[in-house]
């Protein structure tokens, strides 16, 4: 038979079980990019090869997104209760307490080192160092059906488990809907779904289908601003996950960049959501049987699997003058008055220059 291998096709001999095996050690992925102005889609890569692999990573393909959901987590808090990219809060322990299927329970999730610091730190600085303690806490406050309320109405159409652990990412999802749910944070707060196909006519050039784009509020104006302010800390706060971008040539072409790392329980998924002015793009990386994952969190987390294939489509998309409307900055200045501070910076510490690690 003829089997894949990254240098080519390869004719070998195998059993159907030697088959099973080999193709268990190949890791996929998925990346798509999506214009978030118009909803057009700009890239869709469903796996590395079609003729071995007939399975799109992107749309039919779900798993657990990890802390890339807890960009709705935030929003929530912001949109609801009022809380701002400034706002305070302690790095510690907090337990919900629930009731599934009759039975009481109570959950405390650990940070991904398995301590709280003790500290206090922003909202901002939270996010970016994706503390699970924090988005505990903000559930707590908010009721984690309010969350999930607010990730439906962004566009997430997976069900989602109705328990405390959705904060953390917890319920599968594909990466497009994931996407596009995150299109809304750099579109002022509009959601407008994910276009393939604008027009379709016949061959003496009738219409049988046109496109018309659809714009539907699911934000204020502030919430989006404050979330986007949020999604660049990513890259200006000490021991942000996003960090792992410097490492890539894509900030000599006046383009901002934000995002949100993600990485699965036991490290079989990594994720990166990415964020420009004119084009997001997003990346899942795993393999199809979700119980094979990496020996541990240096290995498997998102901002070293997922962000790379990010960093190398960036690299070679902006130095190209045709694709020259995908360079530009966030505004400096909001269109409407922000009532909330979010012009506030975490002092760097010794610790936060060393590598940040992406929590589950």
């Amino acid at each position: 038979m003829t089997v894949f291998t990254w240098r080519g096709d390869k004719d070998t001999t195998f059993s159907t079980m030697d088959s099973l095996r080999y193709y268990k050690h190949i890791l996929q992925a998925g990346f798509l990019a999506i214009e978030p102005q118009t909803g057009y889609v700009k890239a869709w890569v469903g796996g590395p090869n079609f003729n071995y692999f007939k399975y799109d990573h992107v749309r039919q393909f779900k798993r657990q997104p990890g802390s890339t959901f807890k960009a709705f987590v935030y929003a929530a808090a912001m949109e609801l209760n009022g809380w701002s990219p400034c706002d305070m809060i302690k790095d510690e322990a907090s337990t919900i307490n629930y009731v599934e299927k009759g039975v009481k329970k109570s959950w405390t999730p650990n940070n991904a080192e398995g301590a709280y610091s003790g500290k206090t730190v922003t909202l901002k600085n939270a996010f970016a160092r994706s503390i699970n303690s924090v988005s505990v806490q903000l559930t707590n406050e908010l009721g984690w059906r309010k969350v999930i309320e607010i990730a439906h109405k962004m566009g997430i159409t997976s069900a989602l488990a109705d328990v405390p652990s959705i904060c953390l990412g917890s319920s599968d999802v594909s990466l497009f809907e994931l996407l596009a749910a995150y299109c809304p944070f750099v579109n002022e707060g509009y959601r407008i779904d994910p276009v393939l196909v604008t027009k379709i006519t016949d061959r003496k050039g009738k219409i049988l289908y046109e496109y018309k784009p659809k714009k539907e509020r699911v934000l204020s104006y502030e919430t989006s601003f404050l979330m986007t302010q949020l999604l660049l800390g990513g890259l200006s706060e000490p021991g942000g996950t996003t960090g792992a971008l410097w490492e890539h040539k894509i900030f000599d072409w006046d383009t901002d960049f934000g995002g949100k790392t993600g990485t699965s329980s036991q490290q079989s998924d990594g994720w990166f959501i990415g964020v420009t002015p004119n084009l997001i793009a997003g990346v899942w990386v795993g393999n199809d049987d979700r119980s094979i994952h990496f020996r541990n969190m240096d290995e498997g987390e998102g901002c070293k699997t997922a962000t790379p294939i990010f960093g190398k489509f960036f690299e070679r998309l902006l130095p190209d003058d045709r694709f020259a409307q995908y360079r530009g900055r966030f505004p400096k200045k909001p269109k409407e008055k922000i009532k909330r501070s979010y012009m506030c910076h975490t002092k760097a510490t010794k610790k936060d220059k060393g590598e940040a690690s992406e929590e589950e």
